[in-house]
């Protein structure tokens, strides 16, 4: 590999990292470099900031989930159109699950197995000198990571500054910049985290204000120069399908209620020969006939669970589609597969009644974490006996669980049972849990 990397990342989540990382593809963007950007991790919405502002498809490179040969082939085929791989850290720069060595999902695994150093993102807001003694233990905490150098992050005034940057510099460490306190950075959040890049008919402009803040304030080519060549490993040009297409025509359920489908995931169903033809159930339109599976992603569909009860049509077309052909449904997905879905306001939606269950995002409680699935059955996400491994993020939780057979048996990060989970009837099936690759 030619191109070179950088790993963005900080001590804690709220730190500045999409900022400062959105700023500097935007910034570097405006220079002629071509970035390809990555979230380490299971994340959609940051990933669809990062294609925004980069111009080429956001990716997801996560050490738990994905087994090494597709983590290889994954950043191997992101850097073949590029200059500059960079990738945005998840929480803190080592917070993973325990387990092996180089597998915790923690961004620190990704710098350690593709030898690339890690701009650190300090929120110094409420501290001074003190910053100094965070970055010395960041920085020899593993001899497999190395800091790359640091930017400062809500900056008080040029006195802070200075304290802040004198302090750091003392242990032989680059301060790349310091980014004054301005809360007009930041981007609008929701339960799920960032309000989707889509939603936002102002996008292009607030790119190009975080580019020109970035530009200002951080040495950018300093830290251009801090980007190293990745390393390569010997199975990093294999090509690597994460999930089995679940058909040779996929139905794709995508508009603002189903957003959530990672692109290694889709890719790797174009690599095998599969096609996609994209359908929106609320514009009311049913899965196309012609399709030989339907797969209804995660997404919100509880801001539209109105407009969703309402649609007939896609309703009375996906209950046709599911009497001869497979339908599976992640997590909102599985939400519409049920019997009812109630919103915020306590208002029950009729949704599809293809499985027993029904949800609720009045009543809320936020499950989240890493999950590996055994299945019960065959579906679309794989063969029975089968092992996956993902993520649960949501808080809608389940009203009623319905009598269906369950699909899966879950297990946590750390392999502790959590029960059985999803459902499946007939050809239809749904779960909470996002697939992201076959265990290994």
């Amino acid at each position: 590999m030619s191109a070179r990397g950088l790993i963005v990342s900080a001590p804690r989540s709220g730190a500045g990292k999409t900022t400062v990382t959105l700023g500097l593809i935007t910034a570097l963007r405006r220079r002629g470099v071509a970035v390809r950007a990555a979230k380490s991790g299971p994340d959609y919405i940051d990933s669809a900031f990062h294609s925004a502002a980069s111009g080429r498809p956001g990716i997801n490179l996560d050490t738990w989930a994905m087994p090494p040969t597709l983590l290889d082939a994954l950043a191997h085929q992101a850097v073949e159109d590029a200059g500059l791989l960079m990738i945005e850290g998840a929480m803190g720069l080592f917070d993973g699950v325990p387990g092996p060595a180089g597998r915790t999902g923690a961004a620190a695994d990704l710098a350690a197995r593709f030898g690339l150093p890690v701009l650190l993102v300090l929120d110094v807001s409420g501290q001074s000198q003190t910053a100094a003694a965070l970055v010395r233990g960041i920085a020899s905490h593993d001899p497999a990571v190395r800091l790359a150098g640091v930017v400062l992050n809500r900056v008080g005034s040029e006195r802070h500054r200075a304290l802040v940057t004198e302090a750091i510099a003392a242990l032989g460490v680059r301060v790349f910049g310091a980014l004054p306190r301005d809360e007009s950075l930041g981007l609008p959040e929701r339960h799920l985290g960032l309000v989707q890049a889509g939603e936002h008919a102002d996008l292009a402009a607030r790119l190009d204000r975080l580019g020109a803040t970035i530009e200002h304030h951080i040495d950018i080519d300093q830290v251009l120069a801090s980007a190293v060549p990745l390393s390569s490993p010997t199975n990093a040009g294999e090509m690597c399908v994460a999930l089995a297409p679940p058909g040779q025509r996929i139905a794709l359920a995508h508009d603002a209620a189903f957003t959530f489908m990672y692109a290694h995931v889709l890719d790797g169903w174009r690599q095998a020969g599969a096609e996609m033809v994209v359908f929106s159930p609320l514009a009311d339109e049913p899965p196309p006939k012609d399709c030989d599976s339907c797969w209804l992603p995660g997404g919100y569909p509880e801001l539209h669970a109105g407009a969703l009860a309402a649609a007939g049509k896609f309703r009375d077309g996906l209950a046709r589609f599911a009497m001869t052909r497979p339908v599976h449904g992640e997590c909102g997905g599985h939400m519409v597969l049920g019997e009812g879905l109630e919103d915020a306001n306590g208002t029950r939606h009729a949704m599809a009644g293809l499985l027993g269950h029904a949800t609720s995002f009045d009543a809320r409680r936020l499950q989240l974490g890493y999950r590996e699935a055994r299945l019960r059955f065959d579906c679309p996400i794989g063969p029975a006996g089968g092992r996956l491994r993902g993520h649960e993020f949501h808080y809608a939780t389940t009203l009623s669980p319905g009598t269906d057979a369950p699909l899966a048996d879950l297990v946590d990060g750390q392999g502790r049972p959590l029960g059985a989970a999803g459902g499946r009837r007939g050809r239809v099936s749904g779960t909470f849990f996002h697939a992201i690759a076959r265990a290994d």
